[in-house]
């Protein structure tokens, strides 16, 4: 019982170096932004409106500045001219370069979906953040404000306003932006109301966090997912409804175009010349495809549970 067990080379043998390793598990290192864009970039369609949505910015800014034409400039010399070298999309009935102008009115279309895109989210991200947070009475009081106001069409309120301001960039930024901030509220208050609840809204007012800080610093922050995707969606459905205004004769005043203005102008001529009304219908029609690709594209990278 005493003999100790001697221990031989047989009974044991190393493992081999490419095994060592088998069964770890390792990621790589990525910061949250990195995340998202590793995950936006895998998406063909929404990288490939990503890059049409920079292409269509450069376009705005570039053909403006090195056309020898502008918006205005009128040569009744070549009135309808068809696509060349020296008018890449023709011109129109006064014989202005059309290229020129669907540039011009690119700058106000993506002008006004992104500043009405802002506006909305400033403001519906306050208001929504309110409501909900607080509660009770006060969250009652808000949201039925919000509910007469939905009451009425959206197009209403952007027409009154246009017809009290006049048909100029301003009067249709708040036109749009009295109509659309209401479903932006309505979600950050759902976001809200749900992350209050968790434990580390909790940990903060132990700790002695003031209200506004939980609020912007700590629920905000945490509802910002779906808030962008929300805000993405917004900018096409500016577009839309100043494009829509326009094409009925409210919108921009000329001698300024927009798609919208570039659609309407070409409409009555549509069957003597239908290119004319090609290049604007095209430019509203792929520029909302695309922010609704990127739109759905942030919607999955932002996502935890689709990672």
């Amino acid at each position: 019982m005493d003999e100790k067990l001697e221990l031989t080379p047989d009974l044991f043998e190393k493992i081999p170096e490419s095994e060592k390793n088998a069964e770890r598990i390792t990621f790589e290192s990525k910061t949250y932004l990195a995340d998202v864009w590793s995950r936006f970039k895998d998406n063909k369609l929404a990288l490939a409106g990503l890059i049409f949505l920079i292409l269509v910015i450069i376009f705005a800014i570039i053909v403006p500045m090195v056309s020898p034409y502008t918006y205005e400039s009128q040569d009744p010399s070549i009135p309808h001219a068809l696509p060349s070298l020296a008018h890449p999309f023709g011109t129109d009935k006064f014989g202005r370069d059309i290229m020129v102008r669907i540039a011009y009115g690119a700058r106000i279309s993506l002008s006004v979906g992104v500043a009405a895109a802002f506006i909305n989210l400033c403001v519906g991200m306050v208001y929504g953040g309110i409501a909900g947070f607080c509660g009770g009475k006060v969250d009652m009081v808000m949201m039925r404000i919000v509910d007469v106001m939905y009451s009425v069409p959206d197009t209403l309120y952007t027409i009154l306003i246009m017809v009290k301001l006049g048909a100029n960039i301003q009067s249709i930024l708040i036109g749009i932006c009295i109509a659309s901030w209401m479903g932006m509220a309505r979600q950050v208050r759902a976001q809200v109301m749900t992350l209050k609840e968790q434990e580390f809204c909790l940990a903060a007012t132990v700790i002695g966090a003031s209200n506004a800080r939980i609020l912007f610093k700590h629920l905000i922050i945490n509802s910002m997912g779906p808030i962008i995707v929300s805000v993405t969606m917004m900018v096409p459905s500016a577009i839309y409804t100043e494009a829509f205004l326009s094409f009925i004769g409210i919108g921009i005043s000329r001698p300024a175009a927009s798609w919208g203005t570039l659609a309407n102008d070409a409409r009555a001529l549509i069957q003597s010349y239908p290119i004319e009304v090609i290049w604007p219908i095209a430019a509203i029609c792929l520029t909302m495809l695309s922010l609704n690709f990127i739109g759905d594209g942030l919607g999955n990278a932002l996502d935890p549970k689709k990672k």
